[in-house]
């Protein structure tokens, strides 16, 4: 069975995707392959900007990653467990009819919780798509991604594995600096610790996992399942 994207990557909120694979999707992208980014909430919560104002946002770093704007849901901001069997049901329909190769989440131990129950969401959602009798009306079939890998966004957890990102840094960052109204520390804003240094601490921790395999930037990712390694040799395939 074809697939119609090669990955498909979910966060809470408009930004959190290009913090925690922006590299990883730029990477991707320039060699060709199709990704589709899906925010489960409009972040309506935020200190700082609108609804919105994020909006346009998320839809100028996505142009910048070379990706269509985004799958947008609106699900309440801060109130995903409210809601957890209908985003679970929204995700599964999303899953088989993009039916990608891999599905990213926020890692499940993140400190912000609406990051955490996304990935928890998420994981419930990959098993659900791949049920036959769950959604069973649904023009889509059953259809379960290769692997499910989560994304970090804050802290510095050893990951699982890292994806070398030292080509495609730039595209991060340029993306990112799309959502001015989280990232930029302006006069009125609300202070918080998004627009107090956060990208340089991002952008040091890119750095410093990087360090940690020899190359210059890095992003960490996590999994639930071993991962096979097909050359112990290390020969790059």
């Amino acid at each position: 069975m074809s697939h119609k994207v090669d990955l498909l990557a979910i966060g809470a909120h408009p930004d959190d995707v290009e913090i925690g694979m922006g590299g990883t999707i730029a990477k991707y992208r320039q060699a060709g392959k199709n990704v589709v980014i899906v925010h489960l909430t409009e972040a309506g919560l935020s200190s700082n900007g609108t609804i919105e104002t994020r909006q346009i946002e998320a839809e100028n770093a996505c142009k910048v990653l070379g990706i269509s704007n985004p799958v947008q849901f609106q699900f309440p901001d801060r109130q995903l467990l409210s809601v957890r069997e209908e985003a679970i049901a929204a995700l599964v329909t999303v899953i088989r009819q993009y039916r990608p190769k891999l599905l990213f989440a926020p890692y499940f131990q993140d400190r912000h919780p609406d990051h955490g129950h996304c990935g928890e969401i998420v994981r419930e959602a990959f098993f659900s798509s791949g049920i036959k009798k769950y959604l069973e009306d649904e023009t889509e079939l059953a259809y379960r991604p290769h692997a499910l890998y989560f994304y970090q966004i804050n802290g510095l957890t050893t990951p699982d594995f890292l994806v070398d990102i030292s080509d495609s840094i730039d595209v991060k960052y340029s993306a990112l600096a799309c959502f001015k109204s989280q990232f930029s520390p302006q006069v009125g804003k609300v202070k918080t610790p998004l627009n107090s240094g956060f990208l340089e601490k991002l952008k040091a921790r890119d750095q410093l996992l990087g360090n940690e395999v020899g190359v210059n930037y890095a992003e960490g990712f996590f999994s639930d399942k071993p991962i096979l390694i097909y050359d112990l040799l290390g020969d790059k395939q």
